[in-house]
């Protein structure tokens, strides 16, 4: 049989296979948390835009005096509120340039390493409240997590290998899923009936080739927003810019898309609410093929260790041999 027939009709005999196989499990065991924490993270961001609008405070409309107060002044009023804190900066709201004198500014207070953000009358040095709500805080706080993994710089550099292995697990997970031309339908399907293990591989192969163009998205993507300079570059150099046209490239267009789908970022609330849940999946691949680790690797050691123990004391004549498939032991007569 050939190679290619091979493929076609036992695919998993295969020693490229069986290669790719240990590739696409390690590496999924290994990102596993990673996968999870940015596939929840990512689904909340999909409304990042809508509740940051919101929930964010705007400026409180205050009535305008003659004596408008120096930032001394302001300062003074409010180390009464909050003794031991120094007025640090004042925000002026503005329009076209303009400050506008019937809004409130935005007052950062600090004493050391702590901060204090509020709201200030600047006539009165009242204080009207938070400049924004902890919800907001926290959303900021989930982007700052997905994007660049509280690390900045280097956290979006960590992403970006992140992406990359990911994407390498979608591209060698659409390998694996093939069952050979005799049951490739049973791999669309999540077959209820069945337990423990067998439902496991079921719907994490059904949920990895449903979800497998958006997994590749999302895992392309996030490398472009990690190492954007290639990408531009592919851009430039297959439609080099063209300063005396205005017409926007079919690449930026299609790296403006590529952000867009990746975010989520749709009107109306029925599709990002699709996008919310689809964002799930790459958290569900990854918590069904961790079991499926467990229950192939973990668990099986100690049995086979003991079967192994309990075979060769019932039979001397009996060789033990390392299985290489899963890492515990077989036995072989001899």
């Amino acid at each position: 049989m050939g190679t290619w027939n091979q493929w076609l009709r036992q695919p998993r005999n295969i020693l490229l296979r069986r290669i790719l196989f240990q590739v696409h499990l390690w590496v999924g065991v290994g990102l596993g948390l990673y996968i999870i924490m940015i596939s929840v993270t990512g689904s909340i961001l999909v409304y990042r835009r809508d509740l940051t609008t919101a929930l964010t405070i705007h400026p409180v409309h205050v009535t305008p005096t003659a004596h408008r107060l120096t930032n001394d002044e302001l300062g003074a009023i409010l180390q009464r509120s909050y003794p031991g804190f120094n007025l640090e900066e004042v925000s002026i709201p503005r329009v076209r340039g303009r400050a506008i004198l019937d809004e409130s500014v935005e007052v950062r207070l600090r004493r050391k390493n702590k901060i204090i953000e509020r709201l200030a009358d600047p006539y009165t040095g009242a204080d009207l409240g938070i400049t924004e709500r902890p919800i907001v805080t926290f959303i900021i706080w989930v982007g700052d997590l997905h994007d660049d993994l509280l690390g900045g710089p280097t956290g979006r550099l960590v992403n970006g290998v992140g992406a990359i292995f990911a994407t390498l697990l979608g591209f060698t997970g659409a390998i694996l899923w093939w069952p050979g031309i005799k049951n490739w339908r049973r791999g669309l399907t999540i077959d209820w009936k069945r337990k423990r293990y067998a439902f496991n591989w079921s719907l994490h192969n059904a949920v990895g080739i449903w979800m497998l163009a958006f997994v590749v998205l999302w895992g392309i993507s996030g490398i472009y927003f990690s190492f954007p300079k290639p990408f531009n570059a592919i851009v430039d150099f297959l439609e080099p810019l063209n300063d005396s046209s205005s017409q926007l490239r079919a690449g930026d267009t299609f790296l403006f898309w590529l952000a867009q789908l990746h975010f989520g970022r749709f009107p109306g609330y029925t599709i990002k609410a699709i996008w919310t849940v689809l964002g799930l999946a790459p958290a569900v691949l990854a918590a069904t093929g961790g079991l499926m680790w467990w229950f192939r690797v973990v668990r099986r050691r100690p049995q086979r260790i003991e079967q192994c123990q309990t075979v060769a004391v019932a039979a001397p004549d009996v060789n033990v041999t390392a299985d290489s498939s899963f890492g515990g032991k077989h036995s072989v007569v001899s």
